[in-house]
């Protein structure tokens, strides 16, 4: 019986244009120090699709996109352009063929204005005297945001802008130069819901411009619904590739991580113990009022709501990171003052910051400092650090949590997402704390360690810590908390008990609906029935 062998692009959907391979990678392979990280792939991109690249960290999509971009040459197969076998060996050689890449960690420079970024490593366009033709600049910036339909003030400074803007700032600085195939990874880590959908919309008119648009993301519920294609990659090899009409989540998921969506969501219940942290009528000016909500050993609660509703601020202030201005926190039902996170951890309270790049680790420096760097304390003697106590507990740590790394003496950059995230849980953990709030905790990280992140966060309360998760992510809320608190504006709008979850009621109260309707209650007590 001959092997069935998997097309490697989607069947050409209907539209105005026909349309055309974009790019192709054929028998395609990149080696590391005798390690494949891909080996043997065949892809094609189309003209007019949005293909999106799933997988695990790890499974080759990142070394895929850097042989599309000019950052690694294969060392084995070939590039193709357009009809054209090419040899891209810098960024500056792909952008000429037309190919441009959006980082997932914007590549701009803060304190430069916006016109001055887009033209950063580009040719500038000079008066005849020689100088830079600023007006010329500031057209070719001003069209580019054109044609994302975006009005922006292109002398303003980058540092000066939400994240949101400056993504647009990448995608105008890609499209700048009429590029045809546009590689996106994760763009929309940092984007509110909205700010997405704004995303999507600039997408589509990509799309219909005959853009061939290769889109990276972690966010399943998003690529179902923008990507015309679905090509699956697994431990460095492409498994799948077909039209997103075809596959439903749970089948997805299962070719991502080779085993199925029941088993990534592991939570055992248990009855709850004493209460060991509660709030009372907790605030600070303009972030968040009258906060109050217990939770008790052995528990885990989930706090939901849009960004910016304060969510993250609430446990910054418990930790101590922004202290509260008003209010109450009770430790073990004992009043507390919390007003540094020294002052918190002392308390018997951790937290793990959501961007754990710039808040939580130093990449450059190995995993098991970054792991012990929270409880010097404990592993040194007379000012000294114990190196042999520190490799000590990133060994237990790295066994434990199961991150795949080269030896705990390396860079913690060098790891993927996942592991990161992995390493910052360890570092929170090493002070052995009794309660623990996590913001964001499987953000960026593929659908496998978000497995085994929930594992440990069950683990941790079957132990008796008290967590607090804040998410965005509401499958992981409902599949993993036993009550699920909903702010809005600053403001606790609803407590949900679980396991059966009223979900509607739950995103009612994210977008305020509950409160509006039960001020106008209040104000118009008639006019409701």
């Amino acid at each position: 019986m001959q092997d069935i062998v998997e097309p490697t692009s989607c069947p050409a959907t209907a539209r105005a244009e026909p349309a055309v391979v974009a790019c192709r990678l054929i028998d395609a392979g990149k080696n590391f120090a005798g390690v494949w990280a891909v080996r043997h792939v065949d892809l094609e991109f189309r003209t007019g699709e949005v293909h999106a690249v799933m997988g695990e960290n790890g499974a080759g999509k990142s070394t895929l996109m850097k042989m599309l971009h000019g950052v690694h040459l294969p060392d084995e197969g070939q590039v193709e352009v357009f009809g054209r076998i090419v040899s891209m060996t810098s960024p500056r050689l792909a952008e000429a063929e037309g190919i441009a890449m959006v980082p997932q960690e914007l590549d701009l420079f803060p304190d430069l204005s916006i016109v001055e970024n887009l033209f950063v490593g580009r040719k500038r366009p000079r008066t005849r005297l020689g100088m830079f033709d600023w007006p010329a600049m500031r057209r070719a910036a001003l069209a580019a945001f054109a044609r994302l339909d975006i009005a922006i003030d292109v002398d303003a400074s980058v540092r000066s802008l939400s994240g949101a803007n400056a993504q647009m700032v990448e995608i105008a600085r890609a499209l700048m130069h009429d590029a045809r195939i546009v590689i996106m990874d994760e763009p929309t880590a940092a984007l509110t819901e909205r700010e997405a959908q704004r995303l999507f919309g600039i997408l589509g008119e990509l799309k219909r411009r005959g853009v061939a648009i290769v889109y990276i993301s972690h966010r399943l519920d998003e690529v179902f619904q923008i990507a015309d294609c679905i090509t699956v990659m697994r431990d460095g090899e492409r498994i799948h590739t077909g039209p997103t009409g075809d596959l439903e989540m749970a089948t997805l998921i299962q070719m991502m991580v080779g085993r199925p969506l029941s088993k990534l969501f592991h939570r055992t219940r248990h009855p709850a113990g004493d209460t060991m942290l509660e709030l009372r009528n907790l605030g600070r000016r303009s972030a968040f009022r009258d906060i109050s909500f217990t939770v008790r050993r052995g528990e885990i609660v989930g706090m939901s709501g849009l960004i910016g509703a304060g969510r993250s601020e609430v446990a910054q202030a418990i930790f101590g990171v922004a202290p509260a201005t008003e209010g109450q926190i009770l430790i073990a039902g004992e009043p507390v003052s919390i007003a540094t996170s020294r002052q918190g951890i002392g308390h018997g309270i951790i937290y793990v910051p959501e961007e754990r790049r710039s808040q939580g680790l130093v990449l450059e420096y190995a995993i098991d400092w970054n792991m012990s760097f929270s409880a010097l304390d404990r592993i040194s003697r007379g000012g000294f650090v114990s190196r042999r106590r520190e490799k000590q507990i990133a060994e237990r740590f790295r066994s434990l949590f199961s991150i795949r790394c080269n030896g705990v003496g390396a860079p913690v950059g060098s790891l993927s997402g996942g592991n990161q995230q992995k390493v910052l849980l360890a570092k929170a953990l090493v002070v052995e704390p009794d309660i623990i709030l996590l913001d964001e905790p499987t953000r960026g990280v593929d659908v496998g360690a978000k497995a085994e992140i929930y594992r440990i966060i069950d683990d941790l309360a079957a132990a008796g810590k008290a967590v607090l998760v804040v998410s965005s992510e509401m499958n992981e809320l409902l599949s993993m908390a036993d009550r699920i608190l909903v702010m809005h504006r600053g403001r606790l709008t609803g407590s949900f008990d679980g396991p059966d979850f009223a979900v509607a009621e739950i995103g009612a109260a994210a977008a305020g609906i509950l409160v509006e309707r039960a001020e106008d209650v209040a104000l118009h007590p008639g006019a409701v029935t």
